[in-house]
């Protein structure tokens, strides 16, 4: 792998994975038109997910070195007999609503094949009808009337209906940032507090993803220079930070809903091509040497 190559995939990386446009549904499309990468490059796409990973930790450190402090005192007072729920602050609430939505990824451990099949299955129409969902999440998410909810005023359900989300995001073509974002605004979360809060509960699913795949990558050898990877991670990091400011001024200036009828466009032209390609037995993956 070329240094240009490394940034072309870096950039991508740090685009799909926070823009609400299914980095997973993107990358099942290029791959059955160009097919899958070699698996010795495995490091280096779960090297890419750390750096994407770090844009997270970086643009709310604050707010996650208060909650890393929160749950500290948690473990503290609660066999103290110290620990109140009716009496949390709001960044303990927080602290422990996070906790809370993140329980559904426990599911996804169970349904690993499955959202791997969907991946690697050869039918695109699963994966059009995906990015359909994620739109019409969007769509609904635009037109619900404006939530004053914060960490204050949160609920527990709130939380798991987020959470639930992320639970069914590895689905290839349903944005995990989309569609937490979309049912937090449904929740009448505020915005901006639905933002960082989709951002933020998504650094133990980032984290469990790149663990998970770890062993694959370290067993299949790394065939890509560490200079290359290097830069990769890098601009990673660098354009993910970038594609999550982005999302912060869209959703909060209402124009999030530009990426409801970008997915809702590409849901359709999926659809046709994977309708094509049932009744042809693949002619345009063979024509595009898939």
């Amino acid at each position: 792998m070329t240094i240009w190559q490394a940034i072309f995939q870096a950039i991508v990386q740090g685009i799909t994975e926070f823009l609400p446009v299914s980095s997973s549904g993107h990358l099942v499309l290029i791959q059955y038109f160009t097919g899958p990468g070699g698996q010795g490059d495995l490091l280096f796409i779960v090297l890419l997910h750390l750096g994407t990973l770090f844009s997270v930790i970086v643009a709310y450190w604050k707010i996650i070195a208060e909650l890393l402090r929160e749950v500290v005192f948690i473990l503290i007072d609660l066999p103290r007999g110290k620990f109140s729920i009716s009496k949390a602050s709001a960044k303990r609430r927080m602290a422990l609503l996070l906790m809370l939505s993140v329980l559904p990824l426990v599911f996804v451990i169970f349904f690993r094949d499955f959202f791997e099949s969907m991946a690697t299955g050869g039918n695109l129409l699963p994966v059009g009808i995906s990015f359909l969902i994620t739109s019409a999440l969007l769509f609904i998410a635009d037109r619900c009337p404006k939530g004053h909810k914060t960490a204050k005023t949160m609920k527990a359900r709130d939380a798991l209906a987020v959470g639930c989300m992320q639970a069914i995001a590895p689905m290839p073509g349903i944005s995990r940032s989309g569609s937490t974002i979309a049912v937090g605004l449904m929740m009448g979360l505020d915005k901006k507090y639905a933002v960082a809060f989709s951002f933020i509960m998504s650094i133990p699913a980032l984290l469990g993803a790149s663990i998970l795949e770890i062993g694959d990558a370290v067993r299949y050898g790394v065939n890509t220079p560490v200079p290359v990877m290097v830069v990769g991670v890098v601009v990673a990091f660098i354009v993910g930070l970038f594609a999550i400011k982005l999302v912060q001024w869209l959703v909060v200036s209402d124009r999030f809903r530009i990426f409801a009828w970008y997915t809702l466009a590409l849901g359709a032209v999926v659809i046709l091509v994977a309708a094509v390609e049932l009744s042809t037995g693949g002619i345009l993956r063979t024509i595009f040497g898939g």
